[in-house]
């Protein structure tokens, strides 16, 4: 899933950059959102055959409610900067973002995650990846 996750997450930056480019960045924005949610909901409704968890959610820390808001400000983000940069540049520089935020996460079990050393492997793969991030922005 992760790897087709990964495929999808490339194919969305560039029909969001055609989306926005088409009908502005905030109406793409919000179609897609709204567009998402309808098809949770469907989901939801499908597998568990009820909105329970929509009052269970509510009743959780707001730092676990933040993924929501973490995703409309990443679709913002790839709407709005995949016809600037490029798609290649996106990716990348988004790819980059969160290896670096997955290896604090990790090394300091924020959000009550299992704590996981920072080797100098998983150090250089970070560096070896911004270096790229930082490359693909030439054309």
């Amino acid at each position: 899933m992760a790897i087709v996750a990964g495929l999808a997450g490339s194919v969305q930056v560039a029909v969001m950059s055609a989306l926005g480019a088409r009908i502005g960045v905030t109406g793409a924005l919000a179609f897609a959102t709204t567009f998402t949610a309808i098809l949770a909901i469907a989901i939801v409704l499908v597998g568990q055959h009820s909105l329970h968890a929509f009052p269970r959610a509510l009743e959780q820390p707001w730092w676990l409610l933040s993924g929501g808001v973490m995703g409309l400000f990443i679709i913002l983000t790839i709407t709005f900067a995949g016809p600037r940069i490029g798609v290649t540049a996106v990716v990348a520089i988004l790819i980059a973002g969160q290896l670096v935020a997955g290896a604090a996460i990790d090394r300091f079990g924020w959000f009550g995650v299992d704590r996981i050393a920072v080797g100098w492997p998983r150090a250089l793969g970070i560096v070896l990846l911004g270096v790229g991030a930082a490359l693909s922005l030439k054309r």
